[in-house]
């Protein structure tokens, strides 16, 4: 009996430990890339501040040429051989540091589209461990709850309205809100539950043979 025991023990140990390892790399992982975010921004920073750089001393260039120009001179309002270098180099310059800064910005949307990925796959996880899920549900044409408020729909007890898509803009759960053709609902709560909420965002056969 004792040997069981400690068989289980040592079981729940490997297992708790294999957890504590993989939350200890999870955190690692984030901070790592909130570490990159933050060198990236600062990069973008320095690229930006070089920008201006050039365009400052473009302009100080032009400002010491032109006052070496005769004022009433005609050939003062014709551009020059070396007034035209000066543009083409500065031109040159700053195309390049904005290529290098939209390398950089991608590179920071492409890390910050990876954590959130992760979260939601972490999210997911942790809720099916639960019986649970977060879903989607978009306001089809003709469904049950087009046009309703918010304040006249029961939901199961398990299940909470996160925010309301509408377009471009994220809408507060309010219950004198009005359901609209293609909202997108965002709800959370059992996954049995939420079977239950679908039908009420599908069309039904009438509307659909109608």
């Amino acid at each position: 009996m004792s040997l069981e025991l400690l068989g289980r023990l040592q079981q729940e140990l490997t297992i708790t430990t294999s957890a504590v390892y993989e939350t200890i790399l999870a955190v690692a992982e984030r901070a790592n890339r909130k570490a990159q975010v933050v060198r990236l921004h600062t990069q973008a920073s320095g690229l930006l501040s070089q920008i201006d750089q050039v365009h400052g001393e473009l302009g100080r260039q032009i400002v010491t040429f032109c006052a070496k120009r005769p004022s009433l001179s005609h050939e003062s309002a014709l551009p020059s051989q070396e007034l035209g270098d000066l543009l083409g180099q500065a031109t040159d310059r700053v195309q390049h540091l904005k290529r290098t800064l939209l390398s950089v910005d991608n590179h920071i949307r492409e890390i910050k589209l990876e954590t959130i990925h992760h979260e939601l796959l972490t999210l997911q996880q942790d809720l099916s461990l639960r019986a649970a899920a977060i879903e989607r549900f978009p306001v089809a044409n003709g469904s049950p709850i087009q046009g309703k408020m918010l304040a006249d729909i029961s939901w199961p007890v398990s299940v909470r309205l996160v925010t309301v898509l509408r377009g471009p803009f994220l809408v507060p759960p309010d219950n004198a809100l009005q359901l609209r053709l293609n909202d997108i609902l965002i709800m959370i709560g059992l996954q049995e539950d939420l079977a239950l909420v679908a039908t009420e965002f599908i069309q039904p056969r009438s509307a659909k043979s109608a």
